[in-house]
């Protein structure tokens, strides 16, 4: 009679069961997700197909598919990395630049004294459809950068002794890409919010 092969099924093994994936795993490859269709990588469509697939996902090999062709950032740079959750931006007297190709994080913190600060998000990665800016500002100016698109909401920003200019533009119909939402409080200090311009195809 013939060994049967260590390396084989054989009648008396069990197969080796798929490892169970954790609800950070599945947080994970969403985030992955939310990176992709931002960058234009996944469309709407796919983004929700592969999105429901990922919060229902009860295993790793169901979850290794959503992302195997989007792990790569544009440009075959390094692995997308997931937004982190909070971003803290402390200065007194001084000033606060943020501009050019820069990661948003879910939550954005302003604690500044008598600064000049400008937050441009025209060309910043956005992971997440909703950011929050947390202003503690005394004194000195704010300027908020926008890109077509995004939406502003300062329902919840308390101003004194100060002033916040929201002007949006009537010809931006671009669909909306990012909801900004201001909250906390700004003393003897002045918020700008402005929009690049729409611009037009053709002449």
């Amino acid at each position: 009679m013939t060994a049967q092969a260590s390396g084989g099924q054989g009648p008396g093994r069990r197969a080796v069961p798929a490892l169970r994936a954790s609800d950070e795993d599945r947080d994970r490859v969403a985030e992955l997700l939310r990176t992709a269709v931002v960058d234009g990588r996944l469309d709407p469509v796919e983004f929700d197909e592969r999105l429901g697939a990922a919060l229902t996902a009860r295993t790793m090999d169901a979850l290794a598919p959503l992302t195997a062709d989007l792990v790569a950032a544009p440009g075959g740079g390094a692995p997308a990395r997931p937004a982190a959750e909070l971003l803290t931006i402390k200065e007194r007297h001084g000033s606060v630049h943020r501009a050019g190709r820069w990661t948003l994080p879910r939550r954005l913190a302003v604690r500044t004294a008598w600064c000049e600060v400008t937050l441009d998000l025209t060309g910043a990665v956005r992971t997440a459809p909703e950011l929050v800016i947390e202003l503690r500002v005394r004194g000195g100016d704010v300027a908020l950068i926008l890109a077509p698109g995004m939406t502003v909401d300062a329902g919840d920003l308390s101003v004194r002794h100060g002033a916040l200019a929201i002007d949006g533009d009537p010809r931006d119909t671009t669909p909306g890409t990012l909801h900004v939402r201001l909250t906390g409080r700004m003393r003897h200090a002045r918020l700008d919010a402005r929009w690049h311009p729409v611009t037009t195809q053709g002449r």
